[in-house]
């Protein structure tokens, strides 16, 4: 090896996988929140994390099981390890310390007494009404206590008695319904008292599980609603309504699929799980670093290099992990060091790692969680949802760029010569082959098979190609460890293509032949080329059926946030529907506005990013869809364009101060001030706060003609050029009047005409495009004459040096 390739390693290579974990524990609030448990536990619980991952992807290749069992079955596995991963108080005590009465007192919060006081009221007057009797006061006691229980002190290495009694309710209550799926589909409104109580405790259970999992705001809104939807003859006006009875609240919450089993857990149940698992399979054969590797190669001898690369790699790595933090954390933990090394202020850079990662929940071809209830809402093909998305998403990344470019020139700073970087072709040629499940998957939306099918190939492919790779790469080629899962894998793929037959066994034993013989040839032809290759260990990708089962349970832990989000805000939908809030906060909210449309768009703005404080991307789009959006229909707003409407400022929550995950965690990083970052990230991403005024007012930015229910009509790409050269040139003018740096450094009076072309080219139309053009053509002509007027200074000043 020369020295030139001892010098020039891949940046992947200082890419610690431990340095990773430590940052995650810290900032990813999903992260730092888990137990560190061990023993018999650990044990089990793995197990049933892989269980949940084998059954997930077993119903979505071979067919999901009726509504209630698939949704039912999914909520038992996501509560239980819910309540085994995740403790139920951020006091931490040392095992064998002794909590005195006062450590208990110590740790109760307002929030706490009022979620108790409300909570106990409604199922008093729920026990009230199926028992009347005492023992009524004394089933609210015991679920008070219970829900108490989440705010004692407690152990990070173990579970106590109440998480055990948690586990065990959450089997027994889901498990009724899971059993009994038959006769709750003929029940009607013909429920009984144990359905009832059972159904109490399901909306205990889903409260207490999300609280500690996501946090307490989330199930504080759910019980809001809850109180709305009971106490509905108390409001007055536009608000109220005939209300309805606790016992009618809860079963539809507990008995239909319109509550906590609604339309949230069941994408969540489906698309949701299997994308997460797909990212999990795709963090187990390296394809963040591969991601890094590329756009470093591509981007280093830029001036903006280091910055550009966290731009670039965090949207690949966004588009398909759907977290916001996570992303931060994962590419930031190399980015971030880097930028501050190349003359980027610690604030800029954590804040240039922020904004990158949480464009990627608007990036296609995966986007986040919340487009897959997107789809599922508006039922439009998701196909359909990531073509429109495409150009918003693409001039969200191309305005950050513009905005570290500009910061970079406004530094001074250089990028590193071409020769002293990796090169793209041998990456591609070492590490191409990990693109090819991300390829499948998108050909597969695109040829109009489902999400949940198409993440489903996608995973085989992606275990198919780690295993060949590793029989190439690795030193063991012939590993039984690596073989046998190969087959399986093989006889998942081939399954579906072979042609129906009368003997279902027939067409299996025909599977297994062809995967047993294509593993077999897989094997050795990899141990052929093996043998001629000079091992590196560098090169070697560890993958066999260890690193399959750790995928499956990495995949079970991270859809156990989302699980829980979408079944506490089924809740939340539950009640809109009941209740017709959906239509009325519309109403307000048009009446408030004065039928205008841009306050309209603004006060829904407001709305999405208040929310985003507190809730996760998923649960604030499914709030925000539900009482939103009626109101952007109302003045006709085009489905597609109102949805992605709520979508993107449900995301940039996670950059707004004054909680601001994604920029907490890139100054955490970056060793910055946090809310410096924070307002640093809203000026990056500032293009993400006008573009979907764009399209809200002309759909033609994301190509859309009309949509007529769930039936997209599409312009052809070139009508909407226009459109989007002028939203390119007017990113870069409110790029420059942000940054103070156009084609040198701008002063006042052009800094405010720049952002007024910027205005005027954002807005669609001939006219106002003409003006913007007009003003730029202008600051263009005066900091040209003012770079000419400085040269001469400035070769003055280099001959007297």
């Amino acid at each position: 090896m020369s020295n030139k390739d001892n010098k020039i390693k891949n940046i992947s290579e200082m890419h610690d996988d431990a340095v990773v974990d430590d940052l995650m524990k810290e900032y990813d609030l999903d992260t730092s929140k888990l137990r560190e448990i061990g023993g018999i536990i650990a044990i089990i619980a793995a197990i049933i994390a892989i269980a949940m991952s084998i059954f997930q992807t077993f119903t979505a290749g071979w067919g999901t099981l009726v509504t209630f069992r698939q949704r039912s079955l999914h909520i038992i596995f996501a509560f239980v390890l819910g309540f085994i991963f995740y403790p139920s108080s951020s006091h931490i005590i040392k095992e064998g310390d002794k909590v005195s009465p006062i450590d208990y007192i110590k740790n109760i919060r307002v929030m706490d007494v009022i979620f108790l006081g409300v909570y106990t009221v409604f199922f008093s007057a729920l026990y009230m009404q199926l028992l009347m009797t005492p023992a009524a006061i004394a089933l609210a006691i015991v679920s008070s206590v219970l829900l108490y229980s989440g705010n004692r002190p407690t152990y990070k290495h173990k579970m106590d008695l109440f998480d055990y009694v948690y586990v065990i309710l959450s089997i027994v209550v889901w498990g009724y319904v899971f059993t009994q799926y038959k006769a709750i589909s003929l029940k009607g409104a013909d429920y009984t008292n144990i359905d009832l109580i059972l159904g109490g405790f399901a909306i205990m259970l889903t409260l207490e599980v999300t609280r500690r999992v996501v946090g307490p705001e989330l199930p504080i809104v759910a019980m809001v609603f809850v109180a709305y939807a009971f106490l509905g003859p108390k409001f007055s006006g536009v608000l109220g309504h005939k209300g309805y009875s606790v016992g009618r609240i809860v079963s539809q919450m507990f008995l239909t699929t319109e509550g906590i089993m609604g339309i949230p857990l069941g994408v969540s149940a489906t698309f949701v799980f299997m994308f997460i698992l797909f990212g999990s399979f795709l963090d187990k054969t390296g394809v963040g670093k591969f991601f890094i590797d590329i756009a470093y190669a591509l981007t280093g001898h830029l001036k903006s290099g280091p910055a550009m690369t966290a731009v670039i790699a965090s949207g690949f790595m966004g588009s398909i992990s759907g977290s916001s933090v996570a992303n931060t954390v994962t590419t930031g933990a190399f980015t971030i060091p880097l930028m501050k090394k190349s003359g980027y202020e610690p604030h800029f850079a954590g804040a240039v790692e922020a904004a990158a990662s949480t464009g990627g929940q608007i990036m296609p071809p995966v986007m986040g969680a919340a487009a897959f209830i997107m789809a599922e809402f508006t039922g439009i093909a998701y196909k359909n949802i990531i073509i429109a998305a495409l150009i918003p998403a693409v001039l969200y990344y191309f305005a950050v760029a513009v905005m570290v470019h500009l910061e970079a020139s406004k530094l001074g700073l250089k990028g590193i010569p071409r020769s002293e970087l990796p090169k793209v072709g041998p990456i591609m040629k070492k590490q191409g082959y990990l693109l090819l499940p991300l390829v499948i998957i998108v050909v597969l939306l695109i040829k109009g098979l489902t999400p949940t099918i198409s993440a489903y190939y996608g995973i085989v492919a992606s275990s198919i190609m780690a295993l060949t790779a590793s029989m190439i790469k690795g030193q063991d080629p012939y590993d039984k460890g690596k073989v046998i899962p190969l087959a399986i894998s093989i006889l998942l793929l081939v399954q579906d293509f072979i042609p129906k037959m009368d003997a279902e066994i027939t067409r299996t034993l025909i599977a297994a032949v062809i995967a047993v013989v294509g593993a077999a040839l897989i094997t050795v032809v990899s141990g052929m080329i093996n043998k001629k290759r000079v091992y590196v260990p560098e090169d070697d990708i560890p993958f066999s059926y260890k690193e399959i089962l750790g995928a499956f349970e990495a995949g079970a832990k991270g859809a156990v946030g989302v699980a829980c989000a979408c079944a506490c805000a089924g809740m939340i939908v539950c009640v809109v529907t009941l209740t017709g809030l959906g239509l009325r906060i519309a109403g307000i909210i048009v009446s408030a506005a004065g039928g205008n449309l841009i306050l309209t768009l603004f006060f829904t703005m407001i709305a999405s990013i208040i929310l985003g404080m507190g809730l996760p991307t998923t649960a604030k789009y499914i709030v925000l869809a539900t009482m939103a959006v009626p109101a952007l229909l109302q003045l006709d707003v085009n489905m597609m364009s109102a949805h992605l409407f709520i979508l993107y400022f449900g995301v940039v929550a996670d950059i707004t101060p004054p909680v601001a995950l994604a920029a907490y965690a890139g100054a955490g990083i970056a060793g910055a001030n946090s809310m410096k970052t924070g307002f640093q990230a809203v000026k990056i991403a500032l293009a993400a706060f006008i573009v979907p005024y764009l399209f809200a007012i002309d759909p033609s930015l994301i190509m859309v003609q009309s949509v007529e229910g769930s039936v997209v009509n599409f312009l052809p790409f070139y009508s909407a050029l226009p459109v989007i050269v002028s939203a390119l040139i007017g990113i870069v003018c409110l790029a420059s009047a942000v940054e103070g740096f156009f084609i040198t450094h701008t002063k006042i009076y052009e800094r405010i005409p720049l952002a007024a072309g910027a205005l005027f080219l954002l807005k669609p139309g001939l006219i106002t495009d003409a003006i913007g053009l007009g003003i730029i053509v202008v600051v263009f002509i005066l900091q040209k004459a003012r770079v000419k007027k400085l040269e001469p200074e400035k070769v003055r000043v280099d001959k007297d040096k």
